[in-house]
């Protein structure tokens, strides 16, 4: 019952309402998440529909964050939803993140992980980065509130890799069960860090 209790006490920004938001933001309305910020500005597309199973054909050209929240208020009804539909920059990105205890990242370019990144760091922010392409996926938590000396995004790697190197999801394709699996991962590391934040 504690353990409820602080995820009910809890608010995690999730960061897309995409391929790897979708499952994100349904595992954390189901597991009792009390405040959900989602953070997004692009509209749901038909192409999106096999990865992003937060969205469904009724959803078509409707804003993701709004689609996204409720689908999440017909799984928990009790889940505050705040809407950030913006995009991300570094003009807005420290006044959204504040209030938050806990980010999770499925962001699909590189300019906004590591802005998220930078953020998070200077916020002492804990956060759950996740990222797909194709077959492969990876998930770390970065947490710099848990130690002094903890790693970040930017340790594990420095530079951004040249523009045009790596292909988006929609020129080089994801299997969309692979968003399911990454976000699942993500959701488990944000149950246990959002657990530790209260």
């Amino acid at each position: 019952m504690d353990g409820q209790k602080r995820l009910k006490n809890a608010k995690v920004l999730v960061i897309g309402a995409g391929g790897l938001g979708s499952p994100a933001l349904l595992y954390l309305a189901a597991a009792g998440v009390g405040t959900l910020g989602i953070a997004e500005f692009d509209e749901v597309d038909e192409s999106n529909l096999q990865r992003q199973v937060i969205h469904g054909m009724s959803d078509l050209g409707k804003p993701k964050g709004q689609s996204a929240k409720e689908s999440i208020h017909e799984i928990n009804p009790l889940v505050n939803v705040i809407l950030h539909n913006e995009r991300l920059d570094n003009d807005n990105v420290l006044e959204i993140f504040k209030g938050y205890d806990l980010i999770v990242d499925g962001t699909d370019n590189f300019a906004t992980r590591y802005m998220v990144n930078d953020a998070a760091y200077f916020l002492g922010i804990p956060y759950v980065w996740g990222s797909i392409y194709r077959f492969d996926g990876q998930a770390s938590v970065f947490a710099p509130t848990m130690a002094d000396d903890a790693p970040c995004y930017r340790c594990l790697y420095p530079e951004p890799p040249p523009p045009g190197m790596v292909p988006s999801c929609a020129e080089g394709g994801v299997l969309g069960v692979l968003c399911a699996s990454i976000g699942s991962i993500q959701v488990n590391e944000a149950i246990k860090a959002a657990d530790r934040c209260r």
